[in-house]
């Protein structure tokens, strides 16, 4: 199904009607609602007749729109936009990969009181600027300056853009250096084994939060994606936990 928040840019979704709250899907940087997680998710909620929501950002999977052209932002509006569409007024449960960890934080903010709770997988609030911004080398930084876009490598396929406007925009949506205003339960899972966000973020992130309901579980051996099979059951336990 497609929806738009700009002129000729169609936003792809899936929604699964059920008893709420609704659980929403927030995917990573360059990732899509197709995901290992999001799908697991999704048949979880088809067993339990659980209501859900699944998402492409523009530029991102099946949605239309080009991914260098997106930023922090535009990807959080389009979110915003999807569930002010699909499910206006309904309360929500907000589960974030990564990227989407910090979407989704921006979102619980803006939302308050309609959000139920929040599951975290790695999340990377301010990653812009705590981890792609340091890792830029000199000829980086120079490349982004003449060219607005530089080529990073990627372990899960081709190389990945980055570009000045990601970086920049970025800045405007930094949450870790203040106090988090969220009273809804969060649940964080992560990786101690994670190359791509260190553990030690989802620490920080903790102790911002506002709310005292907050569950920080660590998998001593999980990478960043957290796909494996007792990864995903892990998920599902805690997802199901915020459910009740």
């Amino acid at each position: 199904m497609k929806t738009y928040r700009v002129p000729d840019v169609a936003l792809e979704y899936e929604f699964l009607e059920g008893r709420g709250p609704v659980v929403v899907f927030c995917p990573g940087f360059a990732s899509d609602m197709g995901g290992t997680k999001a799908m697991r998710l999704w048949a979880q909620a088809q067993k339990l007749g659980q209501a859900m929501l699944r998402f492409d950002y523009a530029g991102h999977g099946a949605s239309g729109g080009q991914f260098t052209d997106g930023c922090i932002g535009d990807w959080t509006a389009d979110a915003a936009h999807v569930i002010a569409t699909v499910v206006p007024g309904r309360e929500v449960l907000l589960v974030g990969s990564s990227m989407g960890g910090w979407i989704a934080l921006l979102l619980a903010r803006a939302l308050k009181t309609r959000v139920a709770a929040l599951l975290l997988i790695a999340p990377a609030p301010d990653f812009t600027e705590l981890l792609m911004k340091p890792a830029l080398t000199p000829d980086q930084q120079e490349a982004l300056q003449r060219d607005g876009l530089i080529l990073t490598p990627s372990e899960y396929g081709a190389p990945t853009p980055i570009t000045a406007k990601l970086l920049e925009d970025g800045a405007n949506y930094l949450l870790l250096d203040a106090p988090i205003p969220i009273a809804c339960p969060v649940h964080i899972l992560h990786g101690m084994k994670d190359p791509d966000v260190p553990w030690e973020l989802s620490l920080r992130l903790t102790e911002r939060l506002e709310t005292p309901d907050v569950r920080l579980i660590y998998v001593k051996d999980g990478d960043h994606r957290l796909s494996r099979e007792a990864d995903l059951v892990l998920l599902e336990q805690t997802a199901a936990a915020l459910l009740k």
